[in-house]
């Protein structure tokens, strides 16, 4: 019997691209269904009962949640090409710790650059940038965080990268000039057939903050 592998997401979401690029770097054909997150569909809340959010990975009826842990997933069951994880224990925690270090600190810096105004979105774009530069310190000269190949890490904050020119219209900022080798690094990835079908257009990205901003950003 064929695998049955489904993914409930939303377009825009980066965590969701985070599946959808090691789906596509491990070769697996999967079904994808968009949701409305503003009217969740009922194999969602039946996927996700817990916290009721995409992403979730289906595999064989089964689901596995938070994006995180659906790409460790993925990189275990399918271990046959493109290996994300290193074999080794200490290096691998390394990669979980900065993974970990990017969903705690990436993401509410860049949603407060687009939901705050003033002081506020001044201070938010000074941590954003704090936050990048530190992770521009951990990828050096390498090619990749891992060293060589493309892995966990890369997976971990390359969707970012599609958010980042409305970040950028929203604070009237560059990125670019403040982290060179960190778009550098992004545009690397983007060569990558993995990366560049499963990141949306920026300027989508950017339509959709402005839709967000005006239902829900400062007045």
């Amino acid at each position: 019997m064929a695998e049955e592998v489904v993914l409930l997401d939303f377009l825009p979401s980066m965590f969701g691209m985070r599946i959808r690029i090691a789906l596509a770097e491990k070769g697996v054909e999967y079904e994808y269904k968009e949701e409305d997150l503003s009217n969740k569909s009922p194999l969602l809340l039946k996927m996700n009962p817990v916290h009721k959010k995409i992403p979730v990975l289906i595999h064989n009826g089964k689901p596995i949640c938070e994006s995180l842990i659906a790409v460790q997933y993925i990189d275990e069951v399918w271990t046959h090409k493109a290996p994300l994880l290193p074999s080794d224990p200490y290096h691998r925690a390394q990669a979980r710790f900065w993974a970990d270090y990017i969903d705690k600190k990436v993401y509410d810096a860049g949603r407060k650059i687009w939901s705050t105004k003033g002081e506020e979105q001044e201070a938010a774009k000074k941590d954003f940038i704090e936050v990048l530069k530190v992770l521009e310190g951990v990828l050096g000269d390498k090619p990749y965080f891992g060293g060589e190949s493309f892995g966990f890490v890369d997976v971990a904050l390359v969707p970012f990268y599609s958010w980042f020119y409305a970040y950028e219209s929203c604070g009237n900022f560059s990125i670019e000039s403040e982290c060179p080798k960190l778009v550098a690094w992004a545009k690397r990835c983007l060569e990558k057939e993995s990366v560049s079908k499963s990141l949306p257009d920026s300027q989508k990205i950017y339509d959709f903050v402005l839709a967000l901003k005006k239902r829900f950003g400062p007045d």
